[in-house]
């Protein structure tokens, strides 16, 4: 399986501290990542997608962010795009369509920050190979305040 990436303040607490991050939603069509705590809002991202987004990731190589519901599977602190932390596409569903069609599903898909080689340019439009991407300070905050199992919701 190829490697899709190869690999505002929060509402209630000040601006650098992070409360525990329980559930993050990424809304496709407006761009926005949510995070929560226990239900409760804590802070919006703008982020950048696949560079095809529309649609759900069907075979690697598509451009598409997945949608669906997944879970936060790791943490890479060595990520070529700053930091990363890994989303559990492909679940069992993706797979099994994928292999009705004969092809790879992909994987490798992340919430990231921006490329190592350009760290100071926040490149907005959609350019990923299905991550999702946000600012570097941003990733930061995610990283910190993400537990492995967290769950993400992905809509279109």
């Amino acid at each position: 399986m190829i490697s899709a990436c190869s690999d505002s303040g929060w509402n209630s607490v000040p601006y650098g501290q992070s409360a525990q991050i329980t559930e993050i939603k990424v809304f496709k069509s407006s761009r926005k990542l949510i995070t929560y705590h226990q239900n409760r809002e804590l802070r919006r991202y703008d982020v950048a997608l696949g560079f095809s987004p529309v649609g759900h990731k069907t075979e690697e190589g598509d451009g598409k962010t997945p949608s669906g519901r997944y879970h936060i599977d790791r943490k890479n602190p060595y990520s070529k795009f700053h930091l990363s932390l890994g989303i559990s596409y492909p679940n069992k569903w993706d797979k099994a369509q994928a292999r009705k069609r004969g092809v790879s599903p992909g994987g490798e898909i992340m919430i990231h920050g921006q490329p190592n080689s350009r760290p100071n340019v926040i490149l907005r439009n959609d350019w990923t190979a299905g991550c999702i991407a946000v600012s570097n300070p941003e990733i930061e905050e995610l990283y910190s305040a993400v537990k492995i199992g967290t769950p993400v919701s992905i809509y279109e």
